[in-house]
């Protein structure tokens, strides 16, 4: 019996060996990231839909001391939005939507000016041409951390000012255009958000680690936010309250990297839009940012390396995600984190970079 487990460990040994022999530089990089950026969450890279690379590091709950493990959940903010460009799409694809017809012919409702004039298309790339309020430091805190607001209300106070541009014509990020959308969709379905993103996307690509969230719901090992507080990457503080419920469908999600992966191979597998819908979901708008339906899509050059970077960002209260496909390569890599340590943006160049070095040019 011993013997059975001294060769265990010592073929589990060479794995490990092999492993981390294989990715020399990525690992350089994310032992740099945790030690001198305090990194604390999760990295996953995927070739071709299939993990080939994940690792964890830090805490998810201070409070408790529980480390960061496959079983954890991470709060993913703006990523929703692409979940929510995913529903619109599938109802484009139904017929019960047209891209460029306006707020009004779904959403009758709605008071702003934009019901005339603002499209679909120009809800999904950023581009109504509204004032941003609920994008406005001074209401930012009423609007999201000291008020819980039903979706309408918070519609008709936050995201129905006057155009300032003319739509279609300049790209201003919001939250407001993706919450305006999740709204059109319970409209066309006459269901609760919830439901139908779980209905439509969660439940079909058995993505059971992920769901939509309010401020009163119990979330099994949902990782904490923390800031950083001052120059020291390593003195964490908690953030104050916040709604996360008027977040909706531009923020209200939570997952994990193996279930955000399943959500790549979803789409870019076409199980959940067809090719050519995928490709119009994927073009993007250079005169508006390379914003494209709910994602960035742009050529971009790693060190060495030419690639179409496709990427999606998150953030809020301390936590970050960073989810990016190389379209021309099929490769994934998804970062989430629950402190706001250090830039996710560098740190995805290096790991692409490192990545691709230790697979491209070391074989």
């Amino acid at each position: 019996m011993k013997r059975i487990v001294y060769l265990i460990l010592v073929i589990f040994s060479l794995i490990t060996n092999c492993a981390s022999a294989q990715f020399k530089h990525l690992n350089q990089v994310l032992d740099s990231c945790i030690r001198h950026r305090n990194f604390n969450g999760a990295v996953l890279i995927a070739k071709k839909g299939i993990p080939v690379y994940v690792k964890y590091a830090g805490i998810a709950n201070r409070h408790y001391n529980i480390p960061f493990s496959s079983k954890i959940r991470f709060q993913i903010f703006s990523v929703t939005k692409t979940f929510t460009a995913v529903l619109i799409l599938q109802l484009y694809e139904q017929g019960r939507l047209i891209l460029d017809s306006t707020i009004s012919a779904y959403y009758p409702e709605y008071k702003g000016e934009a019901a005339h004039k603002v499209t679909i298309r120009n809800l999904l790339t950023y581009s109504s041409g509204r004032y941003l309020k609920e994008m406005d430091p001074k209401y930012i805190p009423e609007a999201y951390d000291q008020n819980l607001w039903p979706v309408d209300t918070f519609i008709n106070r936050y995201c129905s000012e006057k155009l300032i541009d003319t739509p279609g014509t300049k790209f201003n990020y919001s939250n407001g255009d993706y919450i305006i959308l999740g709204r059109i969709i319970e409209k066309l379905y006459n269901k609760p958000f919830k439901e139908i993103l779980s209905q439509q996307i969660l439940q079909p690509l058995h993505m059971d680690n992920s769901g939509f969230y309010g401020h009163e719901d119990i979330i099994p090992n949902l990782a904490e936010g923390y800031y950083h507080n001052g120059d020291d990457v390593n003195a964490i503080i908690m953030p104050t309250n916040h709604y996360i419920d008027n977040h909706f469908s531009a923020g209200a999600m939570y997952s994990t990297p193996q279930d955000l992966l399943k959500f790549d191979k979803g789409i870019f597998g076409y199980h959940l839009l067809k090719k050519q819908t995928v490709d119009l979901m994927m073009t993007a708008y250079p005169k508006l940012g390379d914003v494209a339906f709910g994602v960035w899509v742009y050529p971009r050059r790693i060190s060495k390396f030419n690639t179409i970077f496709m990427e999606r960002q998150g953030g809020g209260y301390g936590n970050e995600s960073n989810w990016v496909h190389l379209t021309d390569r099929d490769i994934t890599l998804i970062l989430l984190r629950n402190t706001d340590t250090a830039s996710l943006n560098q740190m995805r160049l290096d790991i692409l970079n490192a990545y691709l070095t230790d697979t491209v040019i070391n074989r």
